[in-house]
């Protein structure tokens, strides 16, 4: 790209040939309208940001709910067996989002006791839900044992002993359903700290445990074991891992019936990846559907196996390119001959993967989206971090205070990894669509700092 060369419309234009929400840029529903204002699901931004305020994430109901149909749909097209999409919350767990792919007949993958929790609050059907973590606490697996259906993903040695004393103890006479996860051995090119599938990981049972924890389900029959879970990683482009992957699994659910389990499930994870940058060019969902489920169903096919019920867990590619951010530009400075900073209201709190994994995004002014982008420049976020910066090198048009800055693709794990750092609220976030904006979460307040906060008496207040 050349400074000046193109306005912000470009990034509407980039992509657009694709309705894979995973390969675009921008919401589906993006547009700029006659004000040369960005539009989201028939939203004008500005109109959203003097209702709302800023910081302010707007997801596009549209493009979460394609997302989720096209892998359901992908799935059915190319796999004979029976499949299921669940989505992996902690990309963004809150009750619009999982009542939104209940809705669209996906289930959901929680990773915790909270985002459990919300995923039956939100109506989620517990049949349909499937806990995954590496050191779930009692409480949690008793909340879990509670939940009719739910499927527990087994980690390691005492999660499996003390879930095998929980089910005893409860007074149903069902078995405690339960899938193995297990590590792979299967590297993919992605960050180091969202890289699961490799045998150092914290993640899953090695390889050679697998036998003896067959065997404990000989011995446990207040569990039973319906399949095995393998995970490789997050933000993959990469189509060959997957099918990799689909062997490994084979062989393991193979040496499972041999060992007299009766398993009929493998979870092959998720980790497609996203477009963040023009410069990203990750798979479409249906093609990524169609690589997995044809590896899958080759290697049933050389061993003779009739087709397991089908797992995936889809998370970034789901939610990440259905939202964005909005934020109201602030101070700015300029040092001769090296960079100019624009300073926006949020940063590190609401959107922390740019100082956690070097996290490139890009942005636009929503406001001045027919002006010439002939501006190079940093944003910045406000913390009290020389490390607090959004985007290193943003091509923008000029900017004034109180122009409105909207970084894309951020529904995945920004405001799930949010927090109150410098005792700043985290922001509200709205559902848009056809014109309609909804409040699915409320901005925090001052007041929300404290509310947890306790002065001891012999502290005091100050007069």
């Amino acid at each position: 790209m050349v400074t000046g060369q193109y306005s912000g419309q470009h990034y509407l234009a980039f992509a657009a040939e694709s309705d894979s929400p995973n390969q675009r840029l921008v919401p589906l529903t993006a547009q700029v309208n006659a004000h040369q204002h960005l539009e989201i699901g028939g939203m004008d931004i500005k109109d959203l940001v003097t209702q709302f305020g800023t910081p302010l994430y707007i997801l596009d109901e549209e493009s979460l709910r394609t997302a989720c149909r096209q892998y359901r749909e992908s799935f059915q097209r190319y796999y004979p067996g029976e499949s299921l999409v669940i989505y992996a919350s902690k990309a963004w767990n809150c009750l619009a989002i999982c009542a939104i792919v209940a809705q669209e007949g996906l289930g959901i993958d929680v990773v915790s006791g909270g985002e459990l929790y919300t995923a039956l609050q939100a109506g989620m059907p517990s049949d349909r839900i499937y806990f995954h973590g590496n050191n779930k606490s009692v409480e949690e697996l008793t909340l879990a044992v509670d939940a009719p259906g739910l499927t527990i993903v087994v980690d390691n040695w005492l999660e499996l002993e003390t879930l095998s004393e929980l089910a005893k103890a409860r007074s149903s006479d069902q078995p405690q359903r339960v899938m193995i996860r297990f590590t792979p051995g299967i590297e993919c090119h992605t960050h180091d700290y969202i890289r699961t599938g490799q045998i150092d990981s914290k993640f899953g049972f090695s390889p050679e445990q697998l036998p003896t924890v067959f065997r404990f389900f000989q011995d446990h029959p207040q569990l039973q074991c319906v399949g095995l879970h393998a995970h490789i990683g997050s933000q993959i482009f990469e189509l060959q891992p997957h099918q990799d992957l689909t062997s490994v699994l084979v062989q393991a659910f193979q040496d499972a019936q041999k060992a007299g389990l009766n398993v009929s499930e493998i979870n092959v994870g998720g980790g497609l990846g996203i477009r963040y940058t023009e410069s990203d060019d990750p798979p479409s969902i249906a093609q990524w559907a169609e690589k997995l489920c044809t590896a899958l169903v080759a290697a049933c096919d050389a061993q003779g196996l009739p087709y397991p019920r089908l797992i995936c867990e889809p998370g970034r590619s789901l939610v990440g390119s259905s939202c964005v951010t909005a934020y109201t530009v602030g101070s700015s400075k300029e040092i001769p001959d090296l960079k100019r900073y624009i300073t926006i209201d949020g940063g590190m709190s609401d959107n922390p993967r740019p100082i956690t994994y070097q996290s490139l995004y890009r942005a636009v002014v929503a406001n001045r989206m027919g002006d010439p982008c002939d501006q190079t420049v940093t944003i910045a976020g406000k913390h009290c971090e020389s490390g607090d910066i959004l985007i290193h090198t943003a091509e923008l048009p000029a900017t004034e205070p109180g122009d409105i800055v909207v970084v894309l693709a951020t529904g995945a794990y920004n405001y799930s990894m949010s927090s109150n750092y410098n005792r700043l609220p985290r922001p509200a976030a709205v559902l848009v669509k056809d014109g309609d904006a909804s409040l699915i979460l409320r901005r925090e307040t001052n007041e929300d700092l404290i509310r947890f906060d306790r002065l001891p008496d012999r502290l005091g207040k100050l007069s």
